[in-house]
């Protein structure tokens, strides 16, 4: 008991340092993995990725996909082209995974509207070679994860063997390059969450294993946060990260005071630290067959958020990040 509470300290320590580096040494390298497309607050979350890109805070090394519907690399395109970053890698899940598009269409109807050179998911590599290679080519312990859907990728990655990128497997690979995972995902303290169950599989694998300190930013913390009702009345601004809220609010009663924040507040905790919004719970996630979480506070490397400030602050510095114009329009 001693030597646990010993090593949830150090990892406390270690992250509250983290928080401290990034106002000292610049922008947090992110690989940014997302579901992008059965909800809308991915759009939220890539975009005020992106806005704190601009404003010096964060560097997109790349954006993956974790979800296989046909388009999805081009909706990642299309956000990156659309804030001046059409460089930035992309890729997609080649083997097994989920393939969820979204009900109100709004995917489709950006891709009509807006430009992007990524035409089909065949246009882009596996997703865990992206991640491989460009993890491989960082310095050690820099890089934040930040996933916003499934853990396919990520059990992948752990799964992966030495390639023309690394001599490292890929949970080598993970421990040397990776500083830390902010993931969204589970409820806390127990509870059903869409992200961890969709592939339940790999939610098992990736938190039973992973060889780095992990946040998670549970169902809890977004559901209580709801935004983009000033981004689609302001009549000043167009965006992509507008039309798919306009396209998908009026089209869901219970988004009628704004969608709940579940992405946002991930990306928002993985580039500028929990506080001074939320403290952690430090533990380990248990996750079982069917997709349910449990924490074991006697765990070690892990913690989930626990709410510290009103709701109201996140939400509205997330409001305001996503009525952010790029800096490279």
């Amino acid at each position: 008991m001693r030597y646990c509470l010993l090593f949830c300290t150090l990892c406390l320590f270690t992250l509250s340092a983290c928080v401290t580096a990034q106002k000292k040494q610049g922008p947090v390298p992110v690989i940014f993995d997302s579901d992008i497309g059965p909800d809308y607050d991915d759009v939220g979350a890539i975009t005020i990725l992106h806005v704190m890109e601009d404003k010096g805070e964060a560097k997109i090394l790349a954006t993956v996909a974790s979800n296989k519907y046909e388009g999805i690399a081009a909706v990642l395109d299309l956000f990156n082209t659309y804030f001046g970053r059409p460089e930035i890698p992309i890729g997609v899940p080649k083997g097994e995974g989920v393939s969820l598009t979204d009900p109100q269409h709004w995917t489709d109807s950006l891709l009509a509207k807006y430009p992007h050179r990524v035409k089909r998911n065949a246009d882009v590599p596996d997703a865990v070679k992206v991640y491989r290679k460009v993890l491989a080519g960082q310095p050690d312990h820099s890089v934040t994860v930040v996933t916003v859907g499934f853990l396919t990728n990520l059990a992948g990655l752990l799964d992966s063997k030495a390639d023309e990128f690394s001599p490292l497997s890929g949970k080598e690979l993970a421990a040397r390059k990776i500083k830390q995972l902010v993931c969204m995902g589970g409820r806390y303290p127990s509870g059903k969450e869409f992200n961890i169950m969709k592939d339940a599989a790999s939610s098992q694998k990736v938190f039973d294993s992973w060889p780095t300190p992990v946040i998670f930013s549970g169902f809890e913390i977004g559901a209580e946060i709801k935004t983009g009702l000033p981004l689609i009345h302001n009549t000043a601004l167009s965006s992509p990260a507008k039309d798919a809220f306009s396209i998908c609010i009026p089209q869901s009663p219970e988004d009628s005071a704004g969608r709940m924040s579940w992405d946002e507040t991930t990306v928002l905790v993985a580039v500028r630290g929990y506080a001074p919004y939320y403290t952690l719970q430090p533990g380990k996630i248990k996750v079982a067959s069917d997709g349910s979480n449990t924490w074991d506070k006697q765990g070690q490397g892990q913690f989930y958020l626990v709410k510290k400030t009103a709701p109201e602050k996140v939400q509205e510095v997330i409001n305001d990040l996503m009525m952010q114009e790029p800096r490279r329009k």
